[in-house]
């Protein structure tokens, strides 16, 4: 994400924090007026939501940032950090939404359901409204902004649940609905953070990023002509959408000039078929021979460097 579509997404950042800290007070003090633990379960998810939305904002200007001597790869592990610690803050959230909610089972009490239904209807149309220009105006492959969309999204979630639930207290008069319903948002805010919390810690732990198959990536290169052997390879993502990889290549005893056509064929393969612009590759020459199929491949003598 680069230029004017950093921009543009900084400022629905912006404005999305302003939005949702406002919400976050009006539901807090809605709750604690209509006695409801879903209102304030939605609150403490909100509050989470601001924390996310300034994580991403903070991580955004931070990935903007030039590499220095000291961080050569730059600064997109921001972003990556910051939705780890956003997904970490949502178990923290959905843990104690369980731990009052059971409270509330134990001693059910009354709430104002016609607040609840009044006070969600806003946060639908608020979370809604982010959620869907975040949407649109992020990188689907960047995990930073994606999972400030998904918190947004379950909120969204959560609070037109919030509404049905205003309406079955207000039809019924049963109030164990209030903190049966924040069970259910609960369980949606754990099952949101899994997935970001899975894909973070992959990325910070140097795992080989999500959807590329190395075995495909070592069968492309070795179907190269002038490739005898490829090993000790191994692909990371430095960002969500930044991969590398380094690897060793078997080659013949050519000279430079032939051996800078095979390296050339080898980056187009991994930037064309699996986004791969990093890379790190090591020639070894081995002696040719006939008897071991070794040959200088046809047309591979080529000049000038590629970047």
């Amino acid at each position: 994400m680069e230029g004017h579509g950093a921009e543009r997404t900084t400022a629905v950042l912006r404005i999305s924090l302003a939005a949702t800290f406002l919400y976050v007070l009006i539901t807090f003090l809605a709750g604690i007026r209509a006695h409801s633990l879903a209102l304030i379960s939605e609150a403490g998810h909100n509050a989470s939501d601001f924390l996310a939305l300034l994580l991403s904002w903070g991580a955004l200007w931070m990935q903007s940032r030039p590499p220095t001597s000291t961080k050569t790869f730059g600064y997109h592990r921001a972003g990556v950090l910051a939705a780890f610690i956003n997904a970490l803050t949502l178990v923290g959230v959905a843990f104690y939404i369980f731990y009052e909610a059971l409270r509330r089972l134990a001693a059910p009490q009354a709430v104002q359901p016609r607040l609840m239904v009044y006070v969600a209807a806003a946060g639908v149309v608020m979370n809604g409204a982010i959620a869907l220009l975040l949407f649109r105006n992020s990188h689907k492959s960047d995990v930073n902004i994606r999972s400030s969309f998904i918190h947004m999204l379950g909120d969204t979630v959560s609070t037109a649940a919030v509404i049905v639930g205003g309406w079955a207290i207000y039809l019924t008069g049963k109030n164990w609905i209030d903190p049966a319903l924040s069970f259910g948002i609960a369980a949606l805010i754990l099952w949101s953070s899994w997935g970001i919390i899975r894909e973070t810690l992959n990325i910070l732990l140097e795992g080989t990023p999500r959807g590329m198959d190395v075995d495909r990536i070592l069968a492309q290169v070795r179907a190269i002509e002038g490739v005898n052997q490829v090993h000790d390879l191994h692909v990371w993502s430095i960002g969500s959408d930044s991969h590398s990889l380094s690897c060793h290549i078997g080659i013949a005893d050519i000279p430079p000039s032939a051996s800078e056509g095979i390296l050339r064929q080898v980056k187009a393969v991994l930037l064309k078929d699996f986004h791969i612009h990093h890379t790190t590759i090591q020639f070894e020459h081995e002696e040719c021979e006939v008897a071991h199929g070794c040959v200088i491949p046809a047309g591979s003598i080529h000049h000038g460097h590629t970047h």
